[in-house]
């Protein structure tokens, strides 16, 4: 291929990042007709667009940390081969999608050597949740942040952090598969209680026992209440084992077709803190939310500067869904504000007018989140 054409050097670091990869270069190619090169480091779906990668994902995929700091050594030396290969292959940008403790590290480093690249980030890092000062940092090595939150412009503007544009979450690509059609949410008569203790073992692990308290007592006074558990495939078998101790069985259903199918049914749900709680926003169902932390992260826990640990509360601007962390996420606390919410009441009517703004605040004029990005990296390259 002739070596004119531009080429766009991307680092992604876990399964996520390949997800918004995937997209953003099915755009990027769709918005320039394949008059541009990829390299880099792909997943699965980023070699279905045709990226070959540097070496495989799973190799830093690494989650939580003390596990990046047990594998500290074997990413740097990852990170480096990256900031090497970037360097031989003398890309005209730089993207940089999410996993910021090793997308951000090469970054930095390829900014000293390469001070001519554009550097784009996708997907801010949460600095309105703590270490805010990492915005300003990043001022210095990122020149343009491409944000899935709308609040989060505003955020890097008070913080002096970098250029920062709203590009959208892929999430409101997806309102089809997340709202019902006629018909499928039943009535408030029967109704159906989502279950969702998290993606991770350790989530598992630290709230499957509270929130079985808290099924009992919706069970006790709701008899008609049917209980739907979406479980992440790999963390069956640690579900399955945690539920033996339940006294009310849920269904338990497998993959994110059945789970979305669960979602249009559901009139309300308990979740782990997390992404989750925006697809329940978006989807209409009102919540209740707990997050239980390891004992290393809960001694920082006094550096938390957000308003809120739910997604949907830091869209909106307010505390419009009730959030219990560690101790507080306890069965009886749970239960109190989750028993309402499978009821016509006040409370249950409150948090449906706040959700029912996501839409004003996240749907974007024109376009889809990947068509916007791939717009601001092509205007972004050397012209």
């Amino acid at each position: 291929m002739d070596d004119r054409v531009p080429l766009i050097y991307i680092v992604i670091g876990e399964e996520s990042g390949d997800q918004l990869g995937a997209r953003a270069v099915r755009a990027i190619k769709d918005a320039c007709a394949g008059y541009v090169r990829f390299a880099g480091l792909a997943g699965e779906r980023m070699q279905a667009e045709g990226l070959s990668s540097l070496f495989p994902l799973s190799e830093i995929a690494v989650m939580g940390l003390i596990n990046i700091i047990r594998q500290y050594p074997a990413l740097y030396r990852r990170g480096m081969e990256v900031v090497d290969d970037i360097l031989d292959k003398k890309p005209d940008l730089l993207l940089i999608i999410d996993s910021p403790e090793f997308t951000h590290a090469v970054a930095k480093k390829v900014r000293k050597r390469r001070p001519d690249l554009p550097i784009i980030d996708y997907v801010s890092p949460s600095v309105w949740a703590w270490r805010p000062g990492r915005a300003r940092k990043m001022a210095r090595y990122v020149d343009h942040v491409l944000a899935l939150l709308p609040f989060e412009v505003g955020v890097h503007e008070r913080l002096q952090g970098p250029k920062c544009s709203y590009v959208g979450h892929p999430l409101i690509e997806r309102l089809d598969v997340l709202r019902p059609e006629e018909g499928e949410r039943g009535s408030l008569e029967s109704p159906v209680l989502l279950v969702l203790p998290g993606s991770r073992r350790s989530e598992v692990s630290r709230l499957l026992v509270e929130f079985g308290g808290v099924v009992k007592l919706a069970k006790d006074a709701h008899p008609d209440l049917r209980v739907i558990l979406p479980a992440v495939g790999h963390l069956r078998g640690l579900i399955d084992e945690g539920l033996r101790d339940w006294p009310v069985q849920p269904e338990i259903v497998v993959g994110e077709e059945a789970k979305f199918a669960a979602f249009r049914q559901a009139h309300a749900a308990l979740a782990a803190s997390g992404t989750v709680t925006l697809e329940l926003g978006l989807s209409a169902i009102p919540m209740v939310v707990a997050y239980k932390v390891d004992w290393i992260v809960r001694q920082f826990k006094w550096l938390l500067t957000a308003h809120s640990i739910v997604l949907t509360n830091l869209v909106l601007g307010r505390n419009a869904i009730p959030e219990f962390l560690d101790e507080e996420a306890n069965a009886q606390n749970l239960a109190d504000h989750l028993l309402p919410l499978l009821a016509a009441s006040p409370e249950r009517a409150a948090q449906e007018a706040a959700l029912g703004e996501l839409d004003g605040l996240m749907t974007l004029p024109d376009g889809t989140p990947s068509e916007r990005v791939a717009r601001i990296v092509l205007d972004a390259l050397p012209k």
